[in-house]
Protein backbone atom coordinates (compact mmCIF):
# COMPACT_ATOMS: atom_id res chain seq x y z
CA UNK A 1 0.00 0.00 0.00
CA UNK A 2 1.30 3.22 -0.85
CA UNK A 3 0.36 6.84 -0.28
CA UNK A 4 -0.88 8.30 -3.59
CA UNK A 5 -2.23 12.00 -2.64
CA UNK A 6 -2.59 14.13 0.30
CA UNK A 7 -5.97 16.38 0.12
CA UNK A 8 -7.37 18.73 2.21
CA UNK A 9 -10.93 19.58 1.30
CA UNK A 10 -11.95 23.64 2.97
CA UNK A 11 -15.80 23.72 3.56
CA UNK A 12 -17.82 26.15 5.28
CA UNK A 13 -20.49 25.51 8.11
CA UNK A 14 -22.36 27.64 10.65
CA UNK A 15 -20.73 28.59 13.94
CA UNK A 16 -21.96 30.10 17.33
CA UNK A 17 -18.54 30.43 18.72
CA UNK A 18 -15.94 33.29 18.12
CA UNK A 19 -12.38 33.99 19.57
CA UNK A 20 -11.07 36.92 21.60
CA UNK A 21 -8.13 38.84 20.88
CA UNK A 22 -6.18 35.83 23.37
CA UNK A 23 -7.97 33.33 21.17
CA UNK A 24 -9.92 32.01 23.71
CA UNK A 25 -13.26 30.62 22.62
CA UNK A 26 -16.68 32.02 23.74
CA UNK A 27 -20.05 32.21 22.39
CA UNK A 28 -21.39 35.03 19.78
CA UNK A 29 -23.47 36.05 17.39
CA UNK A 30 -24.03 32.96 14.70
CA UNK A 31 -21.37 33.76 11.33
CA UNK A 32 -19.75 31.49 8.65
CA UNK A 33 -16.66 29.74 9.63
CA UNK A 34 -14.78 27.02 7.80
CA UNK A 35 -13.21 23.54 8.32
CA UNK A 36 -11.14 21.15 6.49
CA UNK A 37 -10.72 17.94 6.16
CA UNK A 38 -7.28 16.14 5.33
CA UNK A 39 -7.53 13.30 4.05
CA UNK A 40 -4.59 10.63 3.16
CA UNK A 41 -5.48 8.66 0.07
CA UNK A 42 -4.18 4.72 -1.24
CA UNK A 43 -3.30 2.90 -4.27
CA UNK A 44 -5.62 0.57 -2.33
CA UNK A 45 -8.52 2.72 -1.86
CA UNK A 46 -8.49 3.80 1.94
CA UNK A 47 -8.20 6.96 2.69
CA UNK A 48 -7.34 8.35 6.16
CA UNK A 49 -8.92 11.35 7.92
CA UNK A 50 -8.64 14.23 10.55
CA UNK A 51 -10.16 17.92 10.78
CA UNK A 52 -8.51 20.95 11.27
CA UNK A 53 -5.60 20.80 9.69
CA UNK A 54 -3.94 23.65 7.63
CA UNK A 55 -4.24 23.49 4.04
CA UNK A 56 -0.60 25.38 3.01
CA UNK A 57 1.84 23.39 5.27
CA UNK A 58 -0.28 20.04 4.03
CA UNK A 59 0.02 20.90 0.51
CA UNK A 60 3.57 22.49 0.20
CA UNK A 61 5.33 20.61 2.91
CA UNK A 62 3.27 17.60 3.92
CA UNK A 63 2.50 16.18 0.72
CA UNK A 64 5.53 16.37 -1.15
CA UNK A 65 7.07 14.18 1.54
CA UNK A 66 4.33 11.36 1.83
CA UNK A 67 3.64 11.08 -1.86
CA UNK A 68 4.60 7.11 -2.61
CA UNK A 69 5.27 5.88 1.34
CA UNK A 70 4.01 3.55 2.68
CA UNK A 71 0.94 4.82 5.10
CA UNK A 72 2.26 2.36 7.79
CA UNK A 73 5.23 3.95 8.46
CA UNK A 74 4.10 5.99 10.69
CA UNK A 75 7.23 6.09 12.58
CA UNK A 76 9.39 6.95 10.43
CA UNK A 77 6.83 9.74 8.88
CA UNK A 78 6.41 11.13 11.74
CA UNK A 79 10.30 11.40 12.17
CA UNK A 80 11.13 13.10 9.47
CA UNK A 81 8.52 15.81 9.66
CA UNK A 82 9.82 16.39 13.42
CA UNK A 83 13.02 16.99 12.34
CA UNK A 84 11.75 19.22 9.48
CA UNK A 85 10.69 21.51 12.32
CA UNK A 86 14.00 22.78 13.72
CA UNK A 87 13.78 24.99 10.08
CA UNK A 88 9.78 25.51 9.86
CA UNK A 89 8.74 25.62 13.46
CA UNK A 90 6.39 28.64 11.70
CA UNK A 91 4.88 26.48 9.15
CA UNK A 92 5.34 22.43 10.51
CA UNK A 93 3.41 23.27 14.18
CA UNK A 94 2.56 20.73 16.25
CA UNK A 95 -1.09 21.02 15.10
CA UNK A 96 -0.08 19.85 11.79
CA UNK A 97 1.97 17.10 12.76
CA UNK A 98 -0.88 15.61 14.79
CA UNK A 99 -3.11 15.93 11.94
CA UNK A 100 -0.94 13.54 9.78
CA UNK A 101 -0.40 11.50 12.35
CA UNK A 102 -4.05 11.25 13.40
CA UNK A 103 -5.10 10.58 9.52
CA UNK A 104 -2.50 8.07 9.56
CA UNK A 105 -4.08 5.98 12.66
CA UNK A 106 -7.52 6.47 10.68
CA UNK A 107 -5.63 4.87 8.11
CA UNK A 108 -4.25 2.20 9.62
CA UNK A 109 -7.65 1.35 11.74
CA UNK A 110 -9.69 1.76 8.60
CA UNK A 111 -7.41 -0.32 6.55
CA UNK A 112 -7.63 -3.33 9.38
CA UNK A 113 -11.41 -2.58 10.68
CA UNK A 114 -10.22 -2.21 14.01
CA UNK A 115 -10.19 1.02 16.15
CA UNK A 116 -7.20 3.06 16.59
CA UNK A 117 -7.10 2.27 20.53
CA UNK A 118 -7.19 -1.66 19.87
CA UNK A 119 -3.85 -0.93 17.78
CA UNK A 120 -2.29 0.88 20.14
CA UNK A 121 -3.41 -1.79 22.44
CA UNK A 122 -6.34 -1.74 24.00
CA UNK A 123 -6.91 -1.11 28.27
CA UNK A 124 -10.46 -0.46 28.60
CA UNK A 125 -13.57 1.29 26.37
CA UNK A 126 -14.77 3.88 28.90
CA UNK A 127 -13.07 6.78 30.68
CA UNK A 128 -14.31 9.28 33.05
CA UNK A 129 -15.30 13.11 32.35
CA UNK A 130 -14.53 16.39 33.44
CA UNK A 131 -16.90 19.04 32.63
CA UNK A 132 -14.40 21.58 31.07
CA UNK A 133 -15.71 25.17 30.68
CA UNK A 134 -14.54 27.78 28.90
CA UNK A 135 -13.05 30.80 29.67
CA UNK A 136 -14.96 33.84 32.12
CA UNK A 137 -16.29 36.30 29.99
CA UNK A 138 -18.71 38.96 30.66
CA UNK A 139 -21.67 37.86 29.34
CA UNK A 140 -24.43 37.97 31.28
CA UNK A 141 -25.81 34.91 32.86
CA UNK A 142 -22.83 33.48 30.97
CA UNK A 143 -19.52 32.95 32.51
CA UNK A 144 -19.85 36.64 34.36
CA UNK A 145 -18.92 35.80 38.32
CA UNK A 146 -18.75 33.37 40.67
CA UNK A 147 -22.51 32.85 41.26
CA UNK A 148 -22.77 31.94 36.95
CA UNK A 149 -19.70 29.04 37.63
CA UNK A 150 -21.60 27.78 40.49
CA UNK A 151 -24.76 27.12 38.90
CA UNK A 152 -23.47 26.43 35.80
CA UNK A 153 -21.41 23.63 38.35
CA UNK A 154 -24.67 22.49 39.51
CA UNK A 155 -25.99 21.89 35.73
CA UNK A 156 -23.13 19.87 35.02
CA UNK A 157 -24.00 17.67 37.59
CA UNK A 158 -27.26 16.93 36.89
CA UNK A 159 -25.88 15.63 33.77
CA UNK A 160 -23.81 13.00 35.38
CA UNK A 161 -20.77 14.34 35.47
CA UNK A 162 -18.61 13.38 38.40
CA UNK A 163 -15.76 15.87 38.15
CA UNK A 164 -15.62 20.08 36.97
CA UNK A 165 -12.48 21.84 35.63
CA UNK A 166 -13.15 26.08 35.76
CA UNK A 167 -11.49 27.93 33.02
CA UNK A 168 -11.61 31.36 34.86
CA UNK A 169 -10.91 34.90 33.54
CA UNK A 170 -8.60 35.60 31.46
CA UNK A 171 -7.03 39.02 29.19
CA UNK A 172 -8.90 41.09 27.63
CA UNK A 173 -12.05 40.24 29.89
CA UNK A 174 -12.61 43.03 31.99
CA UNK A 175 -10.92 42.43 35.35
CA UNK A 176 -8.52 39.85 34.38
CA UNK A 177 -6.51 38.40 35.82
CA UNK A 178 -7.12 38.37 39.46
CA UNK A 179 -6.20 35.15 41.50
CA UNK A 180 -9.05 36.55 44.39
CA UNK A 181 -12.12 36.84 42.22
CA UNK A 182 -10.51 33.46 40.78
CA UNK A 183 -10.86 32.10 44.08
CA UNK A 184 -14.14 33.27 44.63
CA UNK A 185 -15.18 31.51 41.67
CA UNK A 186 -13.69 28.31 43.29
CA UNK A 187 -15.30 28.71 46.65
CA UNK A 188 -18.60 29.16 44.99
CA UNK A 189 -18.37 25.91 42.71
CA UNK A 190 -17.46 24.08 45.72
CA UNK A 191 -20.18 25.30 48.24
CA UNK A 192 -22.85 24.62 45.26
CA UNK A 193 -21.90 21.31 44.40
CA UNK A 194 -20.80 20.07 48.02
CA UNK A 195 -17.70 17.83 48.78
CA UNK A 196 -18.70 14.78 46.69
CA UNK A 197 -17.81 16.70 43.27
CA UNK A 198 -13.88 16.30 41.97
CA UNK A 199 -12.72 19.73 41.42
CA UNK A 200 -9.84 21.38 39.30
CA UNK A 201 -8.49 24.80 38.48
CA UNK A 202 -7.02 26.01 34.98
CA UNK A 203 -6.52 29.84 35.23
CA UNK A 204 -4.52 32.56 33.99
CA UNK A 205 -1.32 30.97 32.64
CA UNK A 206 0.96 33.75 33.37
CA UNK A 207 0.50 34.42 37.18
CA UNK A 208 3.50 35.33 39.48
CA UNK A 209 5.08 32.78 41.74
CA UNK A 210 3.38 34.38 45.05
CA UNK A 211 0.24 34.49 42.89
CA UNK A 212 0.36 30.56 41.68
CA UNK A 213 0.97 29.94 45.47
CA UNK A 214 -1.66 31.38 46.52
CA UNK A 215 -4.18 29.77 44.44
CA UNK A 216 -2.53 26.55 45.50
CA UNK A 217 -2.92 27.04 49.37
CA UNK A 218 -6.58 28.84 48.49
CA UNK A 219 -7.44 25.52 46.46
CA UNK A 220 -5.79 23.26 48.88
CA UNK A 221 -8.48 24.58 51.49
CA UNK A 222 -11.57 23.43 48.99
CA UNK A 223 -10.23 20.29 48.38
CA UNK A 224 -9.53 20.91 44.99
CA UNK A 225 -8.13 18.05 42.49
CA UNK A 226 -5.38 19.78 40.95
CA UNK A 227 -4.02 23.31 39.58
CA UNK A 228 -3.05 23.52 36.02
CA UNK A 229 -0.96 25.43 34.20
CA UNK A 230 -0.84 29.57 36.54
CA UNK A 231 2.48 30.58 35.24
CA UNK A 232 4.61 30.58 32.07
CA UNK A 233 5.76 27.08 31.78
CA UNK A 234 9.03 28.26 30.01
CA UNK A 235 10.27 28.67 33.74
CA UNK A 236 10.30 25.10 34.69
CA UNK A 237 12.44 26.33 37.94
CA UNK A 238 8.84 28.20 39.06
CA UNK A 239 7.39 25.28 38.77
CA UNK A 240 9.78 22.96 41.01
CA UNK A 241 9.40 26.17 43.84
CA UNK A 242 5.75 25.92 43.02
CA UNK A 243 5.50 22.35 43.56
CA UNK A 244 7.54 22.43 46.90
CA UNK A 245 5.04 25.34 48.12
CA UNK A 246 1.51 23.71 47.97
CA UNK A 247 0.43 20.89 48.81
CA UNK A 248 -2.04 20.59 45.60
CA UNK A 249 -0.73 18.25 42.97
CA UNK A 250 0.78 20.82 39.82
CA UNK A 251 -0.22 19.70 36.16
CA UNK A 252 1.83 20.13 33.62
CA UNK A 253 3.72 21.24 30.72
CA UNK A 254 0.92 21.84 28.58
CA UNK A 255 1.62 24.03 26.09
CA UNK A 256 5.63 24.16 26.33
CA UNK A 257 7.34 23.05 23.11
CA UNK A 258 9.18 20.19 23.48
CA UNK A 259 7.18 16.95 23.29
CA UNK A 260 8.29 14.34 25.02
CA UNK A 261 11.74 15.66 25.89
CA UNK A 262 9.96 18.42 27.69
CA UNK A 263 7.73 16.16 29.97
CA UNK A 264 10.90 13.91 30.78
CA UNK A 265 12.50 17.28 32.27
CA UNK A 266 9.80 18.57 34.38
CA UNK A 267 9.81 14.44 35.66
CA UNK A 268 12.94 14.41 36.48
CA UNK A 269 13.59 17.94 38.23
CA UNK A 270 10.03 17.28 40.15
CA UNK A 271 8.06 20.34 38.25
CA UNK A 272 4.85 18.86 38.17
CA UNK A 273 3.16 15.96 40.21
CA UNK A 274 0.75 15.09 36.92
CA UNK A 275 2.50 15.22 33.71
CA UNK A 276 0.25 16.16 30.65
CA UNK A 277 0.35 15.98 27.21
CA UNK A 278 -2.37 16.21 24.49
CA UNK A 279 -2.19 15.25 20.69
CA UNK A 280 -2.46 18.76 19.31
CA UNK A 281 0.45 19.97 22.35
CA UNK A 282 3.07 16.83 21.45
CA UNK A 283 2.26 16.13 17.66
CA UNK A 284 0.28 13.25 16.99
CA UNK A 285 -0.65 9.92 18.93
CA UNK A 286 2.40 8.33 18.27
CA UNK A 287 4.30 11.43 20.55
CA UNK A 288 1.92 10.99 22.96
CA UNK A 289 2.14 7.31 23.10
CA UNK A 290 5.88 7.76 23.77
CA UNK A 291 5.20 10.50 26.99
CA UNK A 292 2.39 7.78 28.39
CA UNK A 293 5.65 5.20 28.72
CA UNK A 294 7.95 7.67 29.56
CA UNK A 295 4.99 8.26 32.40
CA UNK A 296 4.83 5.02 33.17
CA UNK A 297 8.36 4.17 33.33
CA UNK A 298 8.90 6.88 36.08
CA UNK A 299 5.80 6.26 37.94
CA UNK A 300 3.73 9.37 37.22
CA UNK A 301 0.33 9.66 36.23
CA UNK A 302 -0.38 11.52 33.08
CA UNK A 303 -3.66 13.37 31.99
CA UNK A 304 -4.40 14.27 28.75
CA UNK A 305 -5.20 17.62 27.58
CA UNK A 306 -7.99 18.52 25.68
CA UNK A 307 -10.78 16.10 23.81
CA UNK A 308 -11.08 14.81 20.47
CA UNK A 309 -11.16 11.56 19.07
CA UNK A 310 -7.14 11.49 19.21
CA UNK A 311 -6.61 11.67 22.83
CA UNK A 312 -9.78 9.26 23.57
CA UNK A 313 -8.66 6.57 22.14
CA UNK A 314 -5.11 7.10 23.52
CA UNK A 315 -6.75 7.22 26.80
CA UNK A 316 -8.54 3.49 26.37
CA UNK A 317 -5.03 2.63 25.62
CA UNK A 318 -3.41 3.80 29.04
CA UNK A 319 -2.26 0.99 31.55
CA UNK A 320 -1.49 4.10 34.13
CA UNK A 321 -3.66 6.49 35.78
CA UNK A 322 -5.15 9.01 33.57
CA UNK A 323 -8.24 9.37 35.21
CA UNK A 324 -10.31 12.11 32.97
CA UNK A 325 -11.32 12.59 29.40
CA UNK A 326 -11.41 16.88 29.44
CA UNK A 327 -14.84 17.10 27.71
CA UNK A 328 -15.62 20.67 26.20
CA UNK A 329 -15.40 23.07 26.06
CA UNK A 330 -18.44 23.79 27.85
CA UNK A 331 -20.83 27.31 28.04
CA UNK A 332 -24.52 28.14 29.78
CA UNK A 333 -25.05 29.15 26.12
CA UNK A 334 -23.92 26.59 24.29
CA UNK A 335 -25.45 22.72 23.44
CA UNK A 336 -22.32 20.30 23.23
CA UNK A 337 -24.51 17.36 22.68
CA UNK A 338 -25.23 18.70 18.94
CA UNK A 339 -22.79 17.18 16.72
CA UNK A 340 -20.76 19.11 14.12
CA UNK A 341 -22.32 19.44 11.27
CA UNK A 342 -19.84 17.50 9.22
CA UNK A 343 -20.26 14.40 11.87
CA UNK A 344 -23.41 12.56 12.40
CA UNK A 345 -22.74 11.52 16.17
CA UNK A 346 -20.14 12.73 18.56
CA UNK A 347 -16.99 11.27 18.99
CA UNK A 348 -17.46 11.60 22.95
CA UNK A 349 -20.80 10.54 24.03
CA UNK A 350 -21.37 10.33 28.00
CA UNK A 351 -23.65 8.03 29.96
CA UNK A 352 -25.72 9.09 32.64
CA UNK A 353 -22.77 7.76 35.11
CA UNK A 354 -20.45 10.46 33.71
CA UNK A 355 -18.13 7.64 31.24
CA UNK A 356 -17.18 9.05 27.87
CA UNK A 357 -17.38 5.58 25.80
CA UNK A 358 -15.02 5.33 23.02
CA UNK A 359 -16.31 4.38 19.69
CA UNK A 360 -16.05 1.01 18.33
CA UNK A 361 -15.73 2.42 14.46
CA UNK A 362 -13.11 1.14 13.06
CA UNK A 363 -9.66 4.20 13.26
CA UNK A 364 -10.56 7.44 15.40
CA UNK A 365 -14.28 6.49 15.30
CA UNK A 366 -15.43 9.08 13.17
CA UNK A 367 -18.58 9.32 11.55
CA UNK A 368 -17.86 11.74 8.75
CA UNK A 369 -20.69 13.46 6.84
CA UNK A 370 -19.46 13.32 3.60
CA UNK A 371 -22.39 14.62 2.00
CA UNK A 372 -22.51 17.69 3.98
CA UNK A 373 -18.92 18.42 3.57
CA UNK A 374 -19.05 17.62 0.33
CA UNK A 375 -22.53 20.28 -0.46
CA UNK A 376 -20.72 22.90 1.59
CA UNK A 377 -16.82 22.78 -0.04
CA UNK A 378 -15.39 25.42 -1.26
CA UNK A 379 -14.11 26.39 -4.85
CA UNK A 380 -10.73 26.72 -5.50
CA UNK A 381 -9.82 30.29 -6.12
Amino acid sequence: MRIVDVITDVFHYRSRVVRDPEGHAHPGPEHDATQTLLRIVTDEGVEGYHFGSGKDAIQHMVRPLLLGEDPFDRERIWQALKQRQRLYPGTLSDRVLAGVDMALWDLAGRSLNLPVHKLLGGYRDKVKAYASTMCGDGLEAGLDSPEAYARFAIQCKALGYKAFKLHTWQPPVSGAPDPKRDVAACAAVREAVGDDMVLMLDPFHYYSREEAAYLGRELTKLNYYWLEEPMDEHSTSSYVWLANQVSIPIVGPETAEGKMHTRAEWIVRGASDISRGGVGDVGGITPLMKVVHLCESFGVQMEVHGGGAGNLQVLCAMGIPGEYYERGLLHPFLDYEQPAPWLDELVDRMDDEGYVHVSRKPGLGLDINFGYIRDHTLKPG
